[in-house]
């Protein structure tokens, strides 16, 4: 089975037990606010993110139901920031996936609540790890990172440093490099490393995995600016050009197409090197990690 087929797969299964997670829409005066939040969950996405979490658990030998409140929860993170990037006050964006963005769907304010309900009902979710195992001590030590990564020290401080600078319509280099590693790269070192703590990991390899999962965090945005470039709107399923349309400074426009290709792969190596160092394998997670940098779209 090819990997875009096993991603299929795979994120097939994962909405198996998320779509159980959600909110019942039959009930409760607040039942719009259910229907826009499950539409937003529902309207599709590869479910990068609760793989590359299961993925690590494998790797680790975990064996437990308690990972999946904690990669349903990320995949409610992840979209509640996809509700919120699309608003007006943001990117203004009226489509995503080919559909009506929430807000366009159900308006505004429904969609600033959706998000918020997300993000909230992502914590209730996690916590429901607490009932398929009452004594694992990971699980607090998990919720801090999911909290974090998701906070003004992970994803939203690099989303508020990306709107300023889209304001001030200029950008250095190294707040760049801050806004792609916060942006892009928390949920996706949050992923790894909550399915390692979960899993039993060691200190010291969760800080490993955060490792690995940063550099292909950076390489992964890197590779998305490359393609901007490259590719075209059919190929993406998005305009392309878009960045230089909007005059955005990315990667691409600092070191230049070729620099950026080689740093893709100079990372991914590096990535994968700091990863065949412990003990455990997970040959489907290798080989993820490098179609996430080198993929098409």
């Amino acid at each position: 089975m090819e990997m875009k087929e096993e991603l299929a797969y795979k994120a097939s299964q994962i909405d198996c037990f998320l779509y159980r997670y959600l909110p019942d829409e039959a009930h409760g005066y607040q039942k719009n606010v259910f229907k826009a939040m499950n539409y937003s969950v529902t309207a599709g996405g590869k479910r990068l993110r609760p793989i590359l979490m299961l993925e690590t658990y494998k790797l680790f030998g975990g064996d437990s139901k308690a990972i999946y409140p904690f990669a349903a929860a990320m995949e409610m993170i992840h979209t509640y920031s996809l509700v919120h990037d699309d608003l007006p006050a943001m990117d203004n964006d009226m489509l995503r996936r080919g559909k009506p963005t929430t807000h366009a769907k159900f308006g505004e304010a429904m969609g600033i609540l959706a998000g918020d309900g997300l993000l909230n009902y992502a914590f209730e979710t996690a916590l429901l790890a607490f009932d398929e195992e009452p004594d694992n001590k990971n699980i607090p030590k998990a919720l801090k990172v999911l909290a974090k990564k998701a906070g003004i020290y992970g994803m939203i401080g690099g989303q508020v440093v990306d709107v300023e600078e889209d304001q001030q319509n200029g950008i250095s280099r190294n707040r760049l490099n801050f806004i792609y590693a916060l942006k892009t790269g928390a949920l996706i070192e949050a992923s790894m490393m909550i399915g390692a703590i979960l899993a039993g990991a060691t200190e010291e390899q969760v800080n490993l995995v955060e490792q690995v999962a940063s550099k292909i965090g950076l390489a992964f945005q890197i590779q998305d600016d490359i393609l901007d470039v490259t590719s075209d709107t059919e190929t993406l399923g998005k305009d392309a050009g878009s960045d230089v349309k909007n005059n955005k400074i990315t990667y691409v426009v600092f070191e230049g197409l070729e620099r950026a290709k080689a740093d893709v792969k100079r990372l991914t190596e590096e990535a994968i090197k700091d990863l065949e160092g412990l003990p455990y394998e997970n040959p489907f997670l290798t080989e993820l990690l490098k179609y996430l940098v080198y993929r098409e779209n």
